[in-house]
Formats: structure tokens, C-alpha cells, sequence
């Protein structure tokens, strides 16, 4: 999340944009990694400096737990494997519960824990490109605990939800929590035989065993660490394979009422946005799908990877089929498709919302380019509304509305720009040569430039990096006789609704 004035602009032949868009290797080094061989407390994000860390790259996470939801406990051991980026002396992990034993290779190592970091010193110094497995074990309550003003940690009636956006992971296994640093996950928990667990991928085994049951979930594509979870709780569950194999898991508390009937047809209806979604984005990017509305009243959504979740309240009135599509669409951007920063958050949310007008637009609720013009009428010049910088919204304000609806706002502005051919190839490439990688709005820009052949950088400036009500020019992709007014989008309130409460993560 750079301003665009930084940039290299170059047009070149469509040829050249595979190059310019293959994912590039995770940079986890961390920008300020200490000459003596410590890894870097934070992996160099400008909102979060403390967030993720330096030295190592994580491509596997062995995650067992034992949750009791009496007393809200977690007690866990977690197995990671990594390889190191630098020569390293010492190296941070993000945790908040207390750690009683840490191994580096087998070996014991000392470590001191502090507010989210767990630092650790192996027994000998480790080579820069060399393979480590680390071993915490550790255990706590994490509803009680909080970093600053953040307690993530959701206590459900009958359980718990290990589930927020920008951070979760740390209040229940150790790990570089940041996006830029993707791993595999095998996550084990172990709960009273007669609760159940949800969580990302597929569900390996379920294992009885002395009035305990285990739920083993596996994810084989690559995970950033905020979209690890579990819930832990009574569900009706519901199972079954699209047409072509992948499982379909879906799950609503059992005591859901009249939400939980709504939320389980609508969530029964995720193979068919999957479908549409793909129509528009591309193939699918991973191996599970589903969904999970538990037994609480958080007041958010969260694309979790493979099975968002969902607080029950989107239900309270009735159907809400617009909240499924735009986690389902987070799928490719933001799940697949992850910010390199946090700053680069309109790649998440500003597509997913786009993806809700599409589906309007699919199911005659009201086209892209209406929803784009009652949303601008909606916001006379004066509004708050134009004064956040959607491509740079500040630490605390990337789920601020605006970052939502003018970004969805943004991409209809650029498909009327460039034309349809060209901005679906835009959009498409990008979920494709990014796939389980990572993305910067700066790249995002530099691939429209090179499919559309367009110099495109004051069209986004004024969207992106711009405080002030865009003007209705066909520079800035309005069409040509732009005429706002009238009755609004069927859809309009409905999606509107969605993006008040999804905004609601932090």
C-alpha cells in the first residue's frame, strides 16, 4: 500500500504481465533484523510494526490442542517447521498464552515471554538457510487475556470461537502472525466427546478416546495465520461434495432458531455461489468449502479459509444470501489472494463488496453500474464518507465502510474505464498468478495498466489516495451520461446492511 506517485510507469505488451505478476517469494526476513543475528521482533508492516517477525519462514504448522469449554481453557502443543532466512541467535514467535516448554531441534532452548511475543534462543546459533523445527507447549485462558485494547478471543454459550481479522492466531498456538508468512495446518483439538469442531480444510478423523473426542482438520494449501480457526460448540451439521469431489461441510448451533434455519439454507447455497463466483474469478482456488454460523452474537463475518463463519445476528431479519457471497468471494481475495501489508486491505474488501453487485447484477437486484450510482448519490462532497483514503486507510481504519463500498466502488469505475474484456482478464489474472501468494495495491494498478494498455495512475489516485468526492468524468470511469437519481437498487439496503456489520472485525 504505496502512493502511486512511487511507481514506474511503463506500458508493455500483455505479454509482459504473467512476469510482472508471478507471486514472489515471501520476504519474512524482516526489515529490521539486528546485525548480531536476532530475528526481528515484527516482519516490517508500517501499521502493525509488531505484528509477524523476522528471520524465518514458516511452511508448516502441527497445531494440538485440548479445549474445555467449562472453564474456557486451552492447553496446547504446537509443532512448527520453518526454515531459517538469516543466520539466527534468537527469534520471536506471537503468543499471548504462557509457555512452560519450548524446543529448537530436539533441543531445549531458553525463552522470555513479553505482551504477544514469545522469544526464544535456541541452544546454537542456526545457519541462514537451514531447516529448524520448533515445539512450544503452553496453556491458558485466553478470554482473559488482551493485547492493548484487543481481546479477540469469542466465548460462545457452549464453546468458543477462535476467530478476528487483523489477529487471532496468537491466542491459541504460536506462529508468525502476519500474512505475508503462508503455511500448511494440521489442527487437532480435543473437546468432551459430545461437542463438536469446525475448522479450515478437511476433516481428517474424529477420534473417541476416554470421553474425549479429537478433531483433526487439515489444510494443504498455503493459510495466512489470521484465517486459522476452530469453533468449538453444538451444531447440526451438514455434509456433502460439489459435482466435482471437494467436500462441503456446513454448520449452524443447534440452537439457532429461526436465525439458524435462515442461516443454514442460505449457507446450503454455497456450492451455487462458488459456482457464480467462479464463472467471474476463475477456478476455485482450494480443496473445501462450507460455512459456520455458531451459537454467538459477534457482530462480524470472517473468511476464514476454506469455511468462513458467520455471527448469527446476520439473520435476524430474515434471508441474507449477500453476507455468504461476500465471504465466499474473499475465497480468491484475501484467502488465496493476501495483503503484503495491512494497508493494502481494498484488495479484500473492496473486491469481495464488488462481488456482491455482481451478484445483484446475476440475479436482477440491480446492475454494478446502479449500485456504483446510488452509492455516490447516497454521499453528497461533504460526507465523511470521501475522506478516507481507501488505498491507505490508516492503522484501526481498514474496515471502515468507505473501504467497502468505494472500493467496490472503485473497481465499477475501472471496469466502465477499460472496458469489460479487459478489466475481467485484470481481475482474473490476478487471483490466478497470485494464487496462495501475496499482493500489493502498487502491483494491483501496475497489471490494469499493462492488460488495458491505459496509463491508469490519476484515475487511481483519485480513487485511492484521494480525500475528496470524485468528479463524475469519464477520466475517472463514469460513463458518459451519468445520471444518479431514482428509486434505489432492490439490493442496495441489503448489501448496505452486510458491509455495516462485516465492517465491524477489529
Amino acid at each position: 500500500m504505496s502512493v502511486l506517485s512511487t511507481r514506474v510507469r511503463r506500458l508493455a505488451p500483455l505479454a509482459a504481465t504473467l512476469a510482472l505478476t508471478l507471486p514472489l517469494a515471501a520476504v519474512v526476513s524482516g526489515a529490521s533484523a539486528a546485525p548480531t543475528g536476532a530475528g526481528s521482533p515484527g516482519i516490517g508492516d508500517p501499521y502493525y510494526p509488531t505484528y509477524g517477525n523476522g528471520g524465518y519462514d514458516v511452511s508448516h504448522y502441527d497445531v494440538d490442542i485440548a479445549y474445555t469449554p467449562k472453564t474456557d481453557t486451552v492447553a496446547g502443543r504446537t509443532t512448527i517447521t520453518a526454515t531459517t532466512t538469516q543466520a539466527l541467535s534468537r527469534f520471536d514467535l506471537d503468543l499471548v498464552l504462557p509457555a512452560s516448554t519450548v524446543t529448537v531441534d530436539g533441543q531445549p532452548a531458553t525463552f522470555t515471554q513479553k505482551p504477544h511475543e514469545l522469544v526464544v534462543t535456541p541452544p546454537k546459533k542456526l545457519a541462514a538457510g537451514a531447516p529448524m523445527t520448533v515445539v512450544v507447549t503452553y496453556a491458558g485462558v485466553p478470554s482473559t487475556i488482551s493485547d492493548g485494547k484487543i481481546k479477540p478471543w469469542i466465548r460462545t454459550k457452549d464453546g468458543a470461537a477462535a476467530v478476528g481479522e487483523p489477529e487471532m492466531a496468537a491466542w491459541w498456538f504460536p506462529s508468525n502472525d502476519h500474512p505475508r508468512d503462508k503455511a500448511t495446518y494440521d489442527v487437532s483439538v480435543r473437546v468432551p466427546s459430545s461437542v463438536e469442531v469446525l475448522g479450515n480444510g478437511q476433516l481428517v478423523s474424529k477420534d473417541v478416546k476416554a470421553g474425549q473426542r479429537t478433531w483433526h482438520w487439515r489444510e494443504d494449501n498455503p493459510m495466512a495465520s489470521y484465517l486459522a480457526y476452530f469453533v468449538a460448540g453444538q451444531f447440526d451439521i451438514s455434509s456433502g461434495y460439489t459435482d466435482d469431489g471437494k467436500p462441503v461441510i456446513t454448520a449452524v448451533a443447534s440452537e439457532g432458531g429461526s436465525e439458524g434455519k435462515y442461516a443454514a439454507a442460505d449457507l446450503a447455497r454455497v456450492p451455487e455461489i462458488i459456482d457464480f463466483e467462479s464463472s467471474l474469478w476463475g477456478p476455485y482456488p482450494f480443496d473445501a468449502l462450507g460455512g459456520v454460523a455458531p451459537d454467538a452474537d459477534f457482530g462480524f463475518a470472517l473468511e476464514n479459509q476454506t469455511r468462513p463463519v458467520y455471527t448469527r445476528s446476520f439473520w435476524s431479519g430474515g434471508p441474507n444470501i449477500y453476507v455468504v457471497v461476500h465471504e465466499q468471494a474473499h475465497q480468491w481475495y484475501g484467502d488465496s489472494v493476501s495483503v503484503h501489508n495491512w494497508k493494502d486491505i481494498w484488495l479484500n474488501e473492496g473486491f469481495a463488496t464488488f462481488t456482491e453487485w455482481m451478484w445483484s447484477e446475476k440475479h436482477h437486484d440491480g446492475s454494478a453500474a446502479k449500485l456504483f450510482a446510488d452509492t455516490y448519490a447516497a454521499h453528497p462532497a461533504t460526507d465523511d464518507f470521501w475522506t478516507t483514503k481507501i488505498g491507505n486507510p490508516g492503522a484501526g481504519n481498514e474496515f471502515t465502510g468507505a473501504v467497502y463500498d468505494r472500493g467496490a466502488m472503485t473497481l465499477q469505475a475501472l471496469r466502465t474505464k477499460i472496458g469489460e474484456p479487459a478489466f475481467f482478464t485484470t481481475m482474473r489474472t490476478w487471483a490466478s498468478s497470485r494464487r496462495h501468494g501475496n499482493g500489493q495495491i502498487s502491483q494491483f494498478v501496475a497489471l490494469a495498466e499493462k492488460v488495458s494498455g491505459q496509463d491508469l495512475d490519476a484515475f487511481f489516485d483519485t480513487w485511492l489516495y484521494s480525500a475528496e468526492r470524485p468528479e463524475p468524468t469519464t477520466a475517472n470511469g463514469f460513463p458518459k451520461k451519468f445520471a444518479p437519481g431514482g428509486a434505489p437498487a432492490t439490493s442496495l439496503a441489503k448489501i448496505e446492511a452486510v458491509r455495516q456489520a462485516v465492517s465491524e472485525k477489529r
